[in-house]
């Protein structure tokens, strides 16, 4: 890590960021583009198909549909909010202290492709009920609103959102060799399981409401992106609890409200 004892990672504003670190934050842009198109595109298939077209016929392709936009979606809302780290190790990898920045990308986005498979079968089970505005799919997502809140809350949320916000720590606490590709992915994965910590109640909420749900897509990601950049992100994470309590209230006591959210 001798590499971090002399470099600094000052804030800078977001289009400097952009145009003097090289290619990798533009191609993570690029790619969190291509995220939104792709999940757009799927919105509009399970809107004009129903389930059963939508699995083209099987299990097996319905799951491998599901995850393919299960990480297209995470590329779309993850992407903005992890340059800096990005950005910092891209700078090493330039230097040839650490492997190319991809292994470390590839690392990051394992942990959020395994975390699409328990996604896939909630979203079995209540696609349909959400679409029938069933009353117990209304209270589970009540419930899974008031956990999120709760969690946004907790001192563990906090550890994950800290590390997330100050990349030079977290790469001051690896213990794995960077130079090697193996020890590049698995900080990556370091790197996404902190991430998880962090964002795992937001991204319950859009399971529980029928996870393609565009606009909610586009709330949490930018909840996300605020949290992990501005200088008010844990002030953020106690506001957005307030208003998770009244949505989770709300479908609590009146189920109907569910049609009006997704």
């Amino acid at each position: 890590m001798a590499w971090l004892s002399s470099t600094k990672f000052p804030v800078v504003p977001a289009k400097k960021l952009l145009t003097s670190n090289g290619p990798a934050p533009l191609l993570l842009l690029a790619v969190a583009v291509w995220g939104w198109w792709f999940s757009a595109r799927m919105v509009h298939q399970m809107m004009m198909s129903d389930s059963h077209a939508l699995s083209m016929g099987g299990t097996t392709l319905s799951f491998l549909a599901f995850i393919g936009g299960w990480v297209a979606m995470m590329c779309a809302m993850m992407f903005p909010a992890i340059v800096p780290v990005v950005v910092l190790f891209r700078g090493a990898a330039i230097r040839r202290q650490t492997a190319p920045t991809p292994f470390f990308v590839a690392g990051y986005l394992s942990v959020w492709s395994a975390a699409g498979v328990p996604a896939y079968f909630a979203w079995r089970a209540l696609q349909g009920p959400i679409g029938n505005d069933a009353t117990w799919a209304a209270r589970i997502a009540g419930t899974v609103f008031l956990v999120a809140a709760l969690y946004q809350l907790s001192p563990l949320k906090l550890v994950c959102l800290r590390r997330c916000r100050t990349p030079m720590s977290f790469f001051l606490r690896q213990r794995h060799d960077l130079r090697r590709p193996l020890g590049a992915t698995l900080a990556g994965a370091t790197h996404g399981l902190m991430c998880f910590g962090c964002c795992w109640a937001l991204m319950s909420i859009l399971v529980a409401l029928g996870t393609m749900q565009l606009a909610w897509m586009i709330i949490l990601a930018l909840l996300i992106y605020l949290e992990k950049v501005s200088a008010n992100g844990e002030l953020i994470a106690r506001g957005t609890a307030a208003v998770f309590i009244g949505l989770g209230v709300g479908l609590l006591l009146h189920p109907a409200l569910l049609s009006r959210l997704t």
